[in-house]
């Protein structure tokens, strides 16, 4: 939330942007609880609550504490069981996160799962947002449990992958493929400009690709990670024959989420960016910056990780430009959290107040340890 309010002459302005600190706080949680640690060393301090997310888990949240407005419905689950999900509109801009329709936490993964799991519900989200007047759709990736190269996506919106006897194919045989029909393909696709999120940049294919450095997560073998891939190929060649279009399959992020990253790309003109910089743009943080003298962020863990596509770090990154310095709050800060991430000072929970606090009594101690981190500035000045 940013407070409109003008500051006392010679007062200060502060934009506090936690992503989530996973596991005990969600990002508007985070920072209430570290505004009312700035509040309590800078009584008339003008503060921006601005929750902060990467693209991942928490972006549609992030969305809504903008006061963007909540659709939720019910859409196909990865294994095809229904699960409940929500998006955000924002002006015609929809936020979608892949995750609440075919995320990994929706089931338990196994080798068959691993083949089985589908992105369909994705393309249900999307025509649902479509129906509530989106002209532009915002699709987070990760996190997810499929390797469909985004295919199950396609097919919910009227394409068909098909094999040499015209049967339909679905995950887990997508190396059957040898034909896609995109005539049966929504028009509204056509007119619609699509934004994916994402700060993994894999390639689709090989040691790298998405069945390679993911599929285990999700429950693959040796055995279905080759079939995963070869399925993967077997698309992406069929699709680019098809479109006649550049080679994506190389390009950075087309291996996100399972492949979704390039199937976004390939067949709905997608274009890739980083998780924390579209989310900045959404929820307005560029502007909340001009007026500003003080960042906080934060997140549960500050680690190597952070570094690439982080909400916290793009931030700091971001806050650089306009000569702001950004203090992290995290949980916990492994040592190449601190390096390299442009914070100005971190913080760490565990440090300050011990893992049991920091576990069991996260928005106090996130309240105590911002306010030392806030004073401590302040006496700096």
């Amino acid at each position: 939330m940013v407070d409109d309010r003008p500051g006392d002459v010679g007062g200060v302005r502060v934009v506090v942007a936690p992503d989530k600190f996973k596991g005990t706080l969600s990002g508007p949680a985070a920072a209430a609880a570290m505004a009312v640690g700035v509040r309590a060393v800078l009584p008339d301090a003008v503060v921006d609550e601005i929750p902060l997310a990467d693209g991942g888990e928490g972006t549609v949240e992030a969305i809504l504490a903008t006061g963007a407005t909540e659709h939720r419905l019910t859409v196909p689950g990865p294994l095809g069981d229904p699960v409940e999900a929500q998006f955000a509109m924002l002006g015609t801009t929809a936020v979608i996160e892949s995750a609440q329709a075919c995320g990994l936490q929706l089931i338990s993964p196994t080798p068959r799962t691993s083949l089985r799991a589908s992105s369909a519900g994705v393309g249900a989200l999307i025509r649902a947002a479509w129906d509530a007047g989106a002209t532009s759709v915002a699709i987070g990736l990760g996190g997810v449990a499929c390797t469909d190269g985004g295919t199950g996506l396609v097919a919910e919106l009227g394409a068909r992958f098909v094999d040499a006897d015209g049967e339909v194919v679905g995950p887990g045989e997508l190396d059957r493929v040898v034909s896609v029909d995109l005539t049966g393909l929504d028009p509204r696709v056509t007119s619609t400009s699509f934004v994916a999120a994402t700060d993994v940049t894999n390639p689709l294919l090989g040691p790298t690709g998405a069945a390679a450095v993911y599929g285990p997560q999700k429950g693959a073998g040796p055995d279905e990670v080759a079939l995963l891939d070869q399925g993967l190929a077997t698309v992406a060649n069929v699709v680019e024959s098809a479109v006649d279009g550049e080679p994506l399959r190389e390009r950075p992020g087309a291996g996100a989420a399972g492949g979704l990253g390039w199937g976004l790309m390939a067949l709905l003109g997608a274009e890739v960016r980083p998780g924390g910089d579209l989310v900045m743009d959404l929820i307005g943080l560029p502007d909340a910056l001009k007026q500003a003298d003080l960042v906080l962020t934060g997140e549960g863990k500050l680690d190597a990780q952070s570094r690439y596509g982080k909400g916290p770090v793009a931030l700091a990154e971001l806050a650089a430009t306009h000569g702001l310095p950004t203090i992290a709050v995290a949980g916990m800060v492994d040592p190449e959290g601190r390096e390299g991430t442009g914070f100005a000072a971190v913080w760490s929970l565990v440090e300050e107040v011990g893992g049991e606090a920091a576990l069991h009594e996260t928005a106090a101690s996130l309240t105590e340890v911002t306010a030392g981190a806030v004073r401590h500035w302040r006496e700096q000045r």
